[in-house]
Formats: structure tokens, C-alpha cells, sequence
């Protein structure tokens, strides 16, 4: 169903909407880094909750993805855009919800998870959660939109708003922190601007008319329960994985809290550099959502299959190269954010075993997205939440509490955890193949 020239197409805008993201992130915490280790800490707390909330967004659109997706691949259009409205309407509603609560109880719930960290480190994560939560029903709509452009297989524009949104975000985050002197709001406020013109953007470009995929009519937004269950059917299981997934991610940034701010900002550093590595992974997933989704619907099954291994093998030719450029310059990398020389050292041994780690990530965490795109999120799900639970928070406190590790001790844990999932995904994919697959679920008329 595709040739290496379409696989291209549809890869390569994913691949660079990612990087994007990914130095908007190191973008502002380069910027906030000029202003303290206090702020560098806050701003770190604040990025993690933040992360499990947008891991629930991105789930609920990838459960969109995949039921419009499937529903192209069987020549459903129709469907598949009366599909995309109704992704529309769950993730905004669900994002205003959590925005709310994270507005009224900010420091609340910072004590809650964090416990009494610094004074100045609470008030600069207060800051920025309010800041950033305002954001998160635009970029809902941003987000909703660019998964109907990836279903339909139209990767470029949700990588040319992504763009816009960036440039905006990192000439803000300068103007803001240099030249008005704002501190943390200054990486707040740009984010929550550029999120809006991406909502007004993506709502602007879907509705063109040469849109495989569009909503064209207020109608596609009325409640459709057959097409809610359909996509929740997807959507909530990959939700709830993400969730608990980063849920348990906050945890250990609590852990990491009780270590004193060295070990707060090594690991804030640390985590930020290796997003690089995972950003060919995204970028893949979110492709083979696509991929697999529309062979699934397609009836495609092999093909399915076939795409999904290819995908997986690309992943690791990109992390040979990332890894290595990691690796030989750690020290430089670690030296632009002006850490203090013990967290520095420790940034870099967290950088360098991280690397290493990587050759596990591909088959524990792309593989997922196969199973998600023809209907097996559950299977991820359980998988995701022992996982996590028993393998990585488990062990950090083991190692932590009673081994009395430094900071690496908590990515040890990780590392069990990638692991235990290789070996499971492995005999899941062994038992599909020798099960085979089942014809996709029918429309919300039964069809």
C-alpha cells in the first residue's frame, strides 16, 4: 500500500515536527537556565505533571487517528470525517476539565505530589503550571486537527503550524526573559500565545476543500455515541496507559525531589537532552498509527505486519547515529545549560548510560503503537501499567531508600522496565502472528 517514496512523504514532515518540539523544549530550558537552578527545578517539576496530561491528549487523538484511519483504508470517507469531529469534541472537553483543575489548584496539588520542596522552587512551578494550563484546550484543538491530517496520510501541515507555534514560542521566550526581564512568565506566556495561533491555524487549513479529511459542518461536533465508543474503545485504554505511565513518571520526579536540587536539575537536564532519542520513535509511531491503521482497515493484514517491522528497523538506524553524537560530545552537551559542577558530573552519567539503554526502547516502545493501530490497546495498557509500577517506581525506591543510590539509581529501574516489555511484546507479536488477525470492528450503523 505505500512505496518507499510515500513512506517518505509521511515520515520525514513527523520526524522534523518532532525535532521542532523537541528544541522548543530545550529552547526554553537553555533560557530559563540564565535565570537560576531554583527556576530550572520549578520549571522541571511543572514539565513532568505537564507531560502526563498532554500523554492523555495525545492518547484520546491517537485513538482518533487509528478509527479514521481504519475507516479510510475501508473507503469509508464519510465516516472517517464525522470520526474526526468527534475527536474534536472529547479532547477539548477533556482538556478544559483538566485545565480548570490545575488552575484553581495549583499549589494544592504541587504539595500534594512534590511534598515541601524549596519555597523559590514552588513559586516559579506555580508560575508556570498556571501559564501552561491555560494553553492546554488550544492546543487540544491543535492537536485533534494534525491527527486528521495524519490519518488521511498529511503529514506537512500539521508540520508547518508546529513551526509557526515554535518560532513563536522560542522569539518569545527571548523577548520575554531578555528584554522585559519577566523570569519564569516569560517561558509561560509565549507558550500559551503560540498554542492559540496554532488552534486558529489547524481549524483554518482543515476546512479546505481538497481535505480528504475535513469537518464540514457544526453537525460532526454533536455527540455521536457510536463514533465516541469507537474512538474511547482506543482512546481510553491508550489513555489510561499514558496516565499511570506518567503518573508514575511524576512519582519518581517526586523521588528525585527528596535529593536536593543537584540531583532536581542533573536529571531535569539529563531527561531533556535524551528526548533527541526519542524523537525518531514518536515520530515513527505516530506514522505507524497511520500505516497499520489503514493496512488494518484495508485488510491488509500482512502488510500491517510487514510495515511495522520496517518501521521498528528504521528507528534503530537513527538511534546508532543520535547515540553516538550523544555520547562523544556529553560533555559539551551538558555544558550549555550552566550547571553547577557536581550536577554537570551527574548529568553526564545519567546522558551515557541512558545511550547504551536505547538498544531496548525501539522494541519496547514502537511495537505498541502496532498493536494500538489494530485494536489492541488494552494488551498495551496492562502491559504499561505493571510495568511501570512493579519494574521502575518499584525498583527506584529499592535502589533508592535502601541501596541508597544517587539519581542513576532511578533510571536503573527504567531500564528493568524496557526490559520486561521487550520480552512481553516479543511473545505478544510471536502469538498474533500465529493467531492471526480479526476483521476490524464495523461503523457506528453496523456497516
Amino acid at each position: 500500500m505505500y512505496n518507499r517514496k510515500q513512506l517518505q512523504a509521511l515520515l520525514i514532515p513527523l520526524i522534523i515536527e518532532q525535532l521542532l518540539n523537541v528544541l522548543v523544549g530545550m529552547a526554553d530550558v537553555l533560557m530559563v537556565a540564565t535565570l537560576g537552578e531554583d527556576a530550572v527545578a520549578g520549571v522541571s517539576l511543572i514539565t513532568s505533571i505537564n507531560t502526563l496530561i498532554l500523554q492523555v491528549l495525545f492518547a484520546l487523538s491517537a485513538g482518533g487517528t487509528v478509527v479514521c484511519a481504519q475507516f479510510l483504508g475501508g473507503k469509508k470517507q464519510k465516516d472517517a470525517c464525522r470520526s474526526g469531529g468527534q475527536m474534536f469534541l472529547i479532547t477539548v472537553f477533556a482538556m478544559i476539565v483538566i485545565s480548570l483543575i490545575c488552575i484553581l489548584g495549583d499549589r494544592a496539588m504541587l504539595y500534594a505530589i512534590f511534598g515541601q520542596i524549596e519555597e523559590t522552587v514552588m513559586d516559579n512551578a506555580a508560575i508556570y503550571m498556571r501559564l501552561t494550563a491555560m494553553s492546554f484546550p488550544f492546543l487540544a484543538i491543535f492537536q485533534s486537527g494534525s491527527a486528521m491530517f495524519r490519518a488521511q496520510g498529511d503529514t506537512r501541515k500539521s508540520m508547518q503550524i508546529s513551526f509557526i507555534m515554535n518560532v513563536i514560542n522560542i522569539c518569545g521566550n527571548a523577548i520575554c526573559i531578555f528584554g522585559l526581564h519577566m523570569g519564569v512568565e516569560g517561558v509561560g506566556i509565549p507558550t500559551l500565545v503560540s498554542r492559540i495561533v496554532a488552534a486558529v491555524s489547524v481549524l483554518f487549513l482543515l476546512q479546505r476543500k481538497n481535505n480528504i479529511l475535513r469537518i464540514p459542518s457544526f453537525s460532526y461536533f454533536l455527540p455521536n455515541g457510536g463514533m465516541i465508543k469507537r474512538i474511547l474503545a482506543i482512546g481510553i485504554p491508550n489513555s489510561v496507559e499514558s496516565g499511570i505511565f506518567e503518573f508514575g513518571k511524576v512519582i519518581l520526579q517526586s523521588l528525585v525531589s527528596t535529593l536536593g536540587t543537584t540531583s532536581i536539575a542533573a536529571f531535569a537536564v539529563a531527561s531533556n537532552l535524551v528526548t533527541y532519542l526519542y524523537l525518531p520513535g514518536n515520530a515513527l509511531g505516530a506514522g505507524m498509527l497511520t500505516i497499520v491503521g489503514q493496512c488494518y482497515g484495508a485488510g491488509e493484514y500482512e502488510q500491517a505486519r510487514y510495515y511495522a517491522k520496517k518501521l521498528v528497523t528504521y528507528n534503530y538506524i537513527m538511534l546508532i547515529f543520535l547515540c553516538a553524537i550523544l555520547i562523544g560530545g556529553a560533555s559539551f552537551w551538558v555544558s550549555c545549560y550552566q550547571l553547577s559542577a557536581p550536577a554537570a558530573e551527574l548529568a553526564r552519567g545519567l546522558l551515557i548510560s541512558h545511550c547504551f539503554a536505547m538498544t531496548l526502547w525501539p522494541i519496547a516502545f514502537l511495537y505498541p503503537y502496532y498493536f494500538r493501530a489494530i485494536g489492541r490497546a488494552s494488551l498495551t495498557m496492562v502491559v504499561a501499567i505493571l510495568t511501570m509500577w512493579i519494574c521502575r517506581v518499584g525498583l527506584a525506591y529499592v535502589f533508592i531508600k535502601i541501596f541508597h543510590m544517587n539519581v542513576l539509581g532511578i533510571w536503573y529501574a527504567m531500564y528493568v522496565d524496557w526490559g520486561v516489555r521487550v520480552i512481553v511484546y516479543l511473545i505478544a507479536l510471536w502469538r498474533e502472528k500465529k493467531v492471526g488477525l480479526q476483521k476490524p470492528l464495523p461503523d457506528s450503523r453496523g456497516n
